[in-house]
């Protein structure tokens, strides 16, 4: 395997760790959920959806992975010849969405927690929460963003 397709590769990777913020922002706001479900005041369903939302960072990061994979032909079976300065920028591409990923994910799960504490103290207060919640994503977009177009900079062939 070349350098370049290894910088590639290794950019992919670096993407899917945005995975791991979703793991504990999803953890966390589980563990939330767990707690206020022992009133009678929340549903299961405001809590799940408040629960799901950091789960998207990794999502996001996942879709750049395979991007990059597909294009360099490790999926699809059709390796293409990658430089070193193409390997370098799509392990670049990987980035922002594999470091914004972990942070996002981690405290939009802390958000999501207090809003279900928020929702078990006051009717009708799941869109606040979910507002919240959802704030701490523009950042977790806006770097899954930038991946994308920097692996669409990104010619091979």
């Amino acid at each position: 395997m070349s350098l370049g397709l290894t910088l590639a590769v290794l950019g992919a990777a670096i993407a899917t760790i945005a995975g791991v913020g979703s793991a504990i922002g999803v953890g966390i706001a589980g563990e939330a959920a767990d707690g206020v479900m022992s009133g009678d005041k929340v549903s299961f369903g405001s809590t799940l959806v408040l629960q799901a939302l950091p789960g998207t960072q990794g999502i996001y990061g996942m879709v750049i992975a395979i991007l990059i994979l597909t294009k360099i032909g490790i999926l699809g079976g059709n390796l293409v010849n990658v430089s070193t300065p193409q390997g370098l920028a799509f392990l670049f591409a990987g980035v922002p969405i594999g470091v914004v990923g972990i942070v996002s994910g981690y405290t939009q799960g802390r958000a999501a927690a207090a809003g279900m504490q928020l929702i078990s103290k006051k009717d009708g207060a799941l869109g606040n929460a979910i507002i919240y919640a959802v704030m701490v994503e523009t950042y977790a977009i806006l770097a899954f963003i930038i991946s994308f177009l920097m692996y669409n900079g990104v010619q091979i062939g």
